[in-house]
């Protein structure tokens, strides 16, 4: 993990990881246990970037590499995305990351990622429904399992359209606010 730096974009383009992660994929996928665990492990690294607006706080992470999820770098994204009214820390849903870095990939920044909303603790959640349109009373936030975001230079008419073409999870595109909600739950829009 360390801070996001300019010029740390890998040379392999956009299209060609995609398609190499695809097919190392469906190669695995018809492997024995042991030799797809195998194949995992030289499937390209999953790295995010982060800002959060609320905290300053920058992340730069490689969340996931070698075949598997880094619990080190978990625990600094989960640091990251917390509660920053009461700094409660809480579980993030790792299909929430690989959903966040899936849209990266097709929208093709690198740039980190701003976050209006991460986790939020039952009782943030409790409090923000009573005083703000369009928070759920059993938000996915409270679950680890959704994240409000915006990214630099991309207008967040093409996040929402995006985000909806992957079809992983709920999508809600709040235009007044300029950011849009992901989710991993189950498909649907607002």
């Amino acid at each position: 993990m360390d801070q996001d730096r300019a010029g740390d974009a890998p040379a392999i383009g956009r299209r060609r990881l995609l398609m190499l992660g695809a097919a190392a994929l469906a190669t695995a996928a018809t492997l024995p246990a042991g030799e797809a665990e195998a194949a995992a492990r030289t499937l390209p690294p999953r790295r995010l970037s982060f800002l959060n607006l609320h905290t300053g706080e920058r992340l730069s992470a490689e969340y996931w590499s070698r075949g598997s999820y880094q619990k080190d770098a978990l625990r600094a994204i989960e640091r990251l995305l917390r509660d920053h009214r009461n700094d409660q820390v809480h579980p993030i849903d790792p299909r929430l990351l690989d959903l966040v870095h899936g849209l990266y990939a097709k929208i093709g920044r690198r740039d980190p990622l701003h976050v209006i909303s991460g986790y939020r603790s039952p009782a943030t959640n409790a409090m923000l429904h009573e005083t703000t349109d369009g928070v759920a009373n059993f938000s996915y936030h409270m679950r680890g399992m959704a994240i409000d975001i915006r990214m630099p230079g991309v207008d967040t008419r093409r996040i929402y359209r995006s985000a909806l073409a992957m079809r992983r999870g709920g999508v809600g595109f709040y235009p007044r606010s300029n950011f849009v909600h992901v989710d991993v739950g189950p498909v649907r829009t607002w």
